[in-house]
């Protein structure tokens, strides 16, 4: 049975953010594609001196996959690098639709998504009881793919669950403007540029001041904004999994 190309999560940044197996992989593979433009080159240390690497910042979906599928047939070890996870905003769907048509095995190896990275660097859980116990990815729409009608920002903030705003830092003032009549103007805001990475950088704020600090900083991508009042969790509950008063005995 041939070797099916790897598609690996690369994590948000940190070399030390992969796992295992993501290492393992990497230290296999005859052939790497990476994505130079959010991927942080120390990552790449983990491949071995004689691999290929190709970025793919610059290769449109067809040129991509001529090269999986050529160094699949070639019978090389092939990766396909995603920064954070495959499982969103990855293209992981179209580019293996186009590899099941050429007959090419694959197989997907997680990664620590941004978000997840995002909230750690704050501290803060996204669910935090009786303040959110729902967690919202979704992104704006500007100069990229159109959004389903059915979910807008606005329809998102009605929900009043922790948002987490990917690909969106451009537009943060009228994201802002946007949810203030669900959230308030004095909900926390946090947003992380390039977490785990060089340059990375937190700000914290309100729905109501975010847009200044944004602006100030002159940020214009490879940010995940966090908005809910999870990010500020003083006035939660607390789970009953830990409750004290919980019957633990087994007893169905």
């Amino acid at each position: 049975m041939s070797t099916p190309v790897h598609f690996v999560g690369a994590g948000p940044g940190a070399a030390d953010l992969l796992t295992v197996r993501a290492t393992r992989l990497l230290q296999a593979a005859e052939l790497v594609l990476y994505p130079g433009t959010y991927l942080d080159p120390e990552v790449l240390t983990h491949t071995s001196p004689g691999a290929e690497l190709i970025d793919t910042q610059h290769l449109d979906l067809e040129k991509l996959t001529e090269h999986l599928v050529a160094g699949h047939r070639a019978g090389r070890d092939v990766v396909r690098l995603a920064s954070g996870d495959l499982s969103i905003y990855s293209a992981l769907a179209e580019q293996t639709r186009r590899l099941d048509a050429a007959g090419v095995p694959w197989d997907v190896t997680p990664g620590v998504p941004a978000y997840a990275a995002a909230a750690a660097l704050v501290g803060r859980e996204l669910t935090v009881p009786l303040l959110a116990q729902s967690v919202v990815l979704t992104r704006a729409q500007a100069r990229s793919t159109a959004m389903p009608a059915t979910e807008s920002i606005a329809a998102f903030a009605a929900t009043r669950s922790t948002l987490v705003i990917h690909l969106a830092i451009t537009r943060t003032r009228e994201l802002m403007a946007t949810v203030e009549p669900e959230y308030g103007a004095d909900c926390p805001v946090a947003i992380v540029h390039r977490a785990s990475q060089s340059g990375e950088l937190i700000l914290r704020g309100t729905v109501g001041t975010i847009a200044d600090a944004v602006e100030e900083a002159g940020l214009k991508q490879a940010a995940v904004i966090l908005v809910g009042r999870a990010l500020e969790p003083a006035a939660g509950g607390e789970s009953f999994l830990y409750d004290a008063g919980r019957d633990r005995s087994g007893t169905p």
